[in-house]
Order: C-alpha cells, then sequence, then structure tokens
C-alpha cells in the first residue's frame, strides 16, 4: 500500500462519499428485496423451509466466485467490478419480481447474490488501497454507513409496497422487487473516479506471485476476522429473511415489520458513527467481545414471544451491537494479510460471509421448519457467542500480525511506507 497513504489523506475524500452514496443505494436494493423476496415466496406456497432454501441460493454463486475475484482485484483495477455488480444485482431484482415459479426465484435470487458480491469486493478492496493503515477503522466504518442507509431505507420501503390484503400479496411484492432494481440502477450515477488512476493494483502488484490461500488463512488475526464478519452478517441476513415469517406469524403487518427491521438499520449507523470514540475508550479486542457478546443474547432473547414495543427496543439494542463487528473485521483481515494479497484475504472474507448465508438460512429453515419460526434466532444467538470467543482470543491479532508474514519484499519496494506499515499497532 505503497501509494495509499496519498489518496487516503490527501486533498479531499470525495471518493469515499461516492462509495457511500453507490453503496447506500446497493444496499437499499438489496435490502427492499430480500424481504421481498420471502413475501413472494410465501404467496407462491413456499414453507418456512423453501424460504430459508431461497435466501440460501442468494450466497451460492458467490461462495465459489469471492476468491477468484479477489485474486483478479489484487492484479488489476477495482473500479469494474462496481458497475458490474449494479447490473447483476438489478437484473436480479426485477427477474426475481417476473418469475412465478420458486426455483427460478431462488436461481435469480443467486444472480442478486453475485451482484452484491462484486460490488462489495470492488469497493472494499478500493477502501484498503487508498486508505492510510491509521485511517482504516474509520474509512472501512465510514463505508458500511453506505450499507446501514440501504438497510435503513430499503425495509421500509419494501413495507410500504407489500401488502397481504385482499390477496395482494404475490403483486405487491413483485412490484417492491421491480422498484428495487431501480433504486439499485441509481448507484450508477455515483461510480465515477472512485477509483485513482495509479493504485498498487495497477503496477507493483501485478509482479508478486500469488500468495497462497493456505498462507493468508495463517495469517494469525484471518481465522478470526473472518468467522466473526461470518456470525455478523448472518445474523443481519437471517434477521432480514425471517422476521417476516416471525411477523406472520405473530399477526405483525409487512410495513411494521419494514419498520422494525430499519430500526435495526438505523441503530447501526448511530453504532458506526460512534465508533471510533468507541475504539479510543475500549479498544477493538473488548469493542469486538463485547458487542458480539450481547448480540448473542439478544438474538437468543428474540425466540419469546414479546410485544412489538419491546421486541423494537431489542432490535435497536441488536442493530447498535451488530454495528461494530462488520467494519472491524474488515480491518482486521486486511491488516493481518501479507500486503500483495489484501483483496485475496478480503475475498475470503466474502467467502466465510457467503459461506454463512448460504448454511444459515438453510439450517434456519430446518428449524424453523420443526421448532418455530422464532428458533432460528436461537441458532443465531449461539454463533454470535462463539464470535465473542473468538473476537476475545483473536481481536489483538492485527497488533502481532501487523507486518505481513513474509515482509521484506514488500517493505523494501515500500520505502517510505515502512513507517506508516509499522505504526498500525497505534491504529
Amino acid at each position: 500500500m505503497s501509494r495509499a497513504r496519498g489518496p487516503g489523506a490527501g486533498p479531499g475524500r470525495g471518493w469515499l462519499l461516492r462509495l457511500v452514496i453507490a453503496f447506500a443505494f446497493a444496499q437499499g436494493a438489496v435490502s427492499m428485496a430480500r424481504p421481498a423476496v420471502s413475501y413472494r415466496a410465501l404467496a407462491l406456497g413456499a414453507d418456512e423451509t423453501a424460504v430459508g432454501v431461497i435466501a440460501g441460493v442468494y450466497a451460492l454463486l458467490p461462495l465459489f466466485a469471492a476468491v477468484p475475484l479477489g485474486r483478479r482485484t489484487d492484479h488489476g483495477r477495482c473500479a469494474p467490478l462496481l458497475p458490474l455488480g449494479v447490473v447483476l444485482i438489478s437484473g436480479g431484482c426485477a427477474l426475481s419480481g417476473v418469475v412465478s415459479s420458486l426455483p427460478a426465484m431462488a436461481a435469480w435470487s443467486g444472480v442478486m447474490g453475485l451482484g452484491h458480491l462484486c460490488f462489495v469486493i470492488g469497493a472494499q478492496s478500493i477502501v484498503a488501497r487508498q486508505s492510510a493503515p491509521a485511517e482504516q477503522d474509520r474509512n472501512f466504518g465510514h463505508f458500511t454507513i453506505g450499507a446501514s442507509l440501504g438497510q435503513l431505507g430499503g425495509p421500509i420501503a419494501a413495507g410500504a409496497l407489500i401488502s397481504g390484503e385482499s390477496g395482494a400479496l404475490g403483486r405487491t411484492s413483485a412490484l417492491a422487487l421491480l422498484v428495487s432494481a431501480g433504486v439499485c440502477a441509481v448507484a450508477l450515477t455515483s461510480l465515477w473516479r472512485i477509483e485513482h488512476r495509479r493504485t498498487p493494483g495497477s503496477r507493483a502488484m501485478k509482479q508478486p506471485a500469488k500468495v497462497p490461500v493456505t498462507t493468508i488463512l495463517g495469517a494469525r488475526g484471518v481465522p478470526a476476522g473472518i468467522f466473526i464478519s461470518m456470525a455478523v452478517l448472518s445474523s443481519t441476513d437471517i434477521l432480514t429473511a425471517y422476521l417476516p415469517v416471525v411477523g406472520e406469524h405473530r399477526g405483525i403487518a409487512p410495513a411494521t415489520v419494514g419498520l422494525l427491521l430499519s430500526l435495526r438499520a438505523a441503530a447501526t449507523i448511530a453504532c458506526r458513527l460512534v465508533m471510533t470514540p468507541m475504539l479510543r475508550l475500549l479498544g477493538r479486542t473488548a469493542l469486538l467481545t463485547t458487542s458480539c457478546l450481547l448480540a448473542g443474547l439478544l438474538c437468543a432473547g428474540m425466540v419469546l414471544p414479546v410485544p412489538v414495543p419491546v421486541l423494537a427496543v431489542m432490535l435497536a439494542a441488536l442493530g447498535f451491537c451488530l454495528g461494530a463487528g462488520q467494519p472491524l473485521s474488515m480491518t482486521t483481515v486486511v491488516q493481518a494479510a501479507p500486503a500483495e494479497a489484501r483483496s485475496t484475504a478480503l475475498a475470503l472474507r466474502l467467502t466465510g460471509n457467503r459461506l454463512g448465508q448460504a448454511a444459515a438460512p438453510a439450517a434456519a429453515g430446518l428449524i424453523a421448519g420443526t421448532a418455530g419460526a422464532a428458533a432460528p434466532f436461537a441458532l443465531l444467538g449461539a454463533l454470535l457467542l462463539a464470535a465473542a470467543g473468538l473476537g476475545l482470543r483473536g481481536g489483538r491479532a492485527p497488533r502481532a500480525s501487523s507486518v505481513p508474514p513474509e515482509p521484506m519484499p514488500v517493505r523494501d519496494r515500500e520505502q517510505d511506507d515502512s513507517m506508516p506499515l509499522a505504526d498500525r499497532n497505534r491504529s
């Protein structure tokens, strides 16, 4: 990251603002489409298990595509992945609203997931390259505010459009999916001059040999960062997919469900806005561990048939606790991985995310089919408690691995950046 310091700290950070805006629209479309897919599947006769399978297919294609895309990004430009992701998300949303069979819905849901993966790999790699080490926590935190803004507006829009009255659920959920396709397309208007002309990926990163995946995964802190990210994202994903099912069972209107999901997203934004002072107060290890621990307890508590106001308070607290895990896990992985394989390391993190998104909804569907619609939240609670344990053990990993295991060639090439790399311990 020899030239990351200049862009990250240079005059203006307009690229980051445009990236946040684009991510907000792309994530807003996905957050709008995910509950709409669940409602449309229910309208087409799906049960809880089928909803879980469709939600899992969203992660299936990305599961196999993440590492090749990360390899490509390590040795090339990041920006082309962004419009490609927008096109795939829009197409997946629109076609999910047009088809009338569950297998076809599952397939287009997978295309939507592939588009989201392309966008996120490209965007995260740009943030990693163009941010100085000391700025990565802050910039990744700001970047993920875009996701939270999308998660805030998407469910509200879906709830406003979807109605189950007079048998209209199938028609209104299809409309919500078509609207989400248009929302995603708006992201294209912000994708100009996102990536600087000269970044490490353009020339310098083409020369080193590929770092083996086993070496990346063997770097201390990378596995912990991947698992924490997987647990946090799986919790958000299953919450988005299964709160509509819980709402149907408890008689909660779709509009109310949308407001509840948006409340969770608003609390996540609040967490990320105050994350820098929380890091100064608690440190990365304590913040990761505490947030995952409290989130696990809150997820498990959602199994209880509490009234809607209590559920709203629980979701707000849960959203705040889930806000720290994603940006901190990005920094954990980036700073622990070898410098010439950071995009691949981020892709491995996303592979873990998609593995969780594929396996957790399927497991949740099986649990919901036998133990009730709210039972999957107990699974999430256990997953987050395990993440809290890893956070306690691995939260200091970036400090121990701030200089990659094979640093000498990189440091030789990055002469003037050797100090910032060493100073990562203070970031």
